[in-house]
């Protein structure tokens, strides 16, 4: 029997970036296949190209045997590949029966008016299939995050799915969420549906998978069986890479006093019961995978979302952070991960850019610019931090990507911040400038500035730390000093979830 998938020497690059490299991979009827490695390692791509939201460069992709070329989600979808995203591509307006069967609804006669008892007996007869007890007429936006997945699910069977693609499906769910998701995913693995599993959590891979595919900077590791191979085995493949090329950077600067103190923060979901200090002069490092809700703490604390409970003190003082605004008044800067919807006025100029977050500075009698001002310090700035852009005055949208990392960089060191979150700050830029954004980073901490680095990369977190605080599902899963962390141990500590063994017993 031909496997239900099966990809050979795949290759996806995109500007810039190798995604995929000769990858091969391979999906059996009625199993669960894990596909492992960490943030950057090709997952997202290859499961796109599966799903026809991307196409391959080059490379073979069968489908039961027969070669394929989708051209679209749809492509795949008529041949029965189904892919549910972890943000979930969801209506909240619409019904249950709705979302399930949006866009291609039922209709009465003539075809002109949507049959209403037919749809929602069809989203019915689906929901049964799955044992799942949700009305169909009820409104998506009213049910919970688990039962939203189920509808999901359920959408993806509409198709009559032969494969069923499931990106961080438990991310957002409780223990006995997970528990009724596995109960749906062995019963599919029951009727032939085969199943790619795309998660961090090594526990629950343990539980739930039959194979494990494990990709490394866009190039395949290893096949290995799940019963067969230790999490420790599993991990060594996904952080194979040695760091004779990254050597540390040593810290020129003295920590001083706390300048920031945060105590039982709580905002949302990703944010439970956080604690820590950052002190004066040192780099912070928050490690953990996606969904782990390091953002999120850096967000809350900036004042970008609602904070439910905790304290937070600046040099000793408790303040009060409600909205960006009081965060950058009690001197703290957050350069987002996103830096194209929260870092930058992609429509305006370099210079604008710059000066945006200190722009009072630049004011005569509050109303006139000062532009010979603000052209002097942009001008620093992009001499600073080797901004190449052909002048001042260039459109921030037409720069490079890493160009872009740069002048939010310059914005905050314009503000003169004292404490700074810098979240993925070397994202999708060159190894070159990723060097310069390291030694500002530790120029900065020699000058007494306080540091969070937020980062994916475990090598980066490891060159760059004092100390690394690790976080797994909205809380913090261990602390490590610089001289005891390894991408072992910090890979433990992410993937740290004891509790879900007890739940699924």
């Amino acid at each position: 029997m031909n496997p239900l998938i099966s990809v050979k020497k795949l290759n996806k690059s995109f500007p810039g970036v190798r995604a995929l490299h000769d990858v091969q991979f391979e999906l059996l009827s009625g199993e669960v296949h894990a596909l492992m490695g960490e943030n950057g390692a090709g997952k997202s791509t290859l499961m796109k190209i599966l799903a026809g939201v991307y196409t391959r460069d080059s490379g073979e992709m069968l489908v039961e045997g027969q070669s394929v070329e989708f051209s679209g989600p749809r492509e795949a979808q008529a041949l029965g590949i189904g892919i549910i995203h972890q943000e979930l591509q969801l209506m909240n307006h619409l019904s249950v029966a709705q979302n399930i069967f949006i866009g291609r609804e039922p209709r009465g006669r003539m075809g002109l008016f949507l049959d209403e008892d037919k749809l929602n007996a069809q989203a019915s007869e689906i929901l049964a299939r799955m044992h799942v007890k949700l009305d169909p007429r009820t409104l998506v936006g009213t049910l919970t995050v688990a039962s939203q997945q189920m509808v999901e699910i359920a959408k993806a069977l509409s198709f009559d799915s032969r494969v069923l693609i499931m990106d961080e499906p438990t991310s957002a769910l409780n223990d006995a969420e997970i528990a009724e998701l596995f109960r749906i995913i062995r019963q599919l693995k029951e009727r032939g549906v085969g199943i790619i599993y795309v998660s961090h959590k090594m526990d629950e891979l343990k539980q739930i998978s039959d194979r494990v595919t494990v990709l490394r900077d866009g190039e395949y590791v290893a096949t290995v069986s799940t019963a067969d191979t230790s999490v420790e085995a599993i991990i060594g493949m996904m952080v194979g890479r040695t760091l004779t090329d990254i050597a540390p950077v040593e810290a020129t600067g003295t920590r001083g006093d706390v300048a920031l103190e945060v105590r039982n923060l709580k905002a949302g979901p990703l944010v439970r019961d956080i604690s820590f200090e950052l002190r004066k002069g040192e780099i912070l490092g928050f490690a953990g995978l996606m969904g782990a809700g390091r953002t999120e703490v850096a967000r809350a604390v900036f004042g970008a979302d609602p904070v439910e409970s905790g304290e937070i003190r600046v040099k000793g003082n408790t303040v009060s952070i409600k909205r960006p605004s009081d965060a950058v008044r009690q001197g703290i800067g957050y350069l987002s991960e996103d830096r194209k919807r929260f870092g930058l006025a992609t429509g305006m100029d370099v210079e604008s850019n710059i000066v945006m977050a200190d722009l009072g500075k630049f004011l005569s009698f509050n109303t006139f610019l000062r532009r010979a001002q603000i052209r002097q310090r942009a001008s620093h700035f992009i001499s600073l931090l080797n901004i190449r852009t052909p002048s001042p005055t260039q459109q921030v949208r037409l720069l490079s990507g890493g160009n872009q990392q740069k002048i939010v960089i310059a914005k905050w060191l314009e503000r003169d911040c004292d404490v700074l979150f810098f979240d993925e700050p070397t994202r999708g830029i060159d190894v070159g400038a990723k060097t310069e954004i390291y030694k500002l980073l530790r120029q900065l901490a020699a000058q007494g500035k306080a540091i969070v680095m937020i980062s994916s990369e475990l090598p980066e977190i490891l060159r760059m730390s004092d100390r690394v605080i690790v976080m797994c599902e909205g809380r913090i899963t261990g602390e490590l000093a610089a001289s005891e962390a390894t991408q072992e141990r910090i890979m433990h500590l992410a993937t740290q979830r004891e509790s879900l063994k007890a739940a699924l017993n």
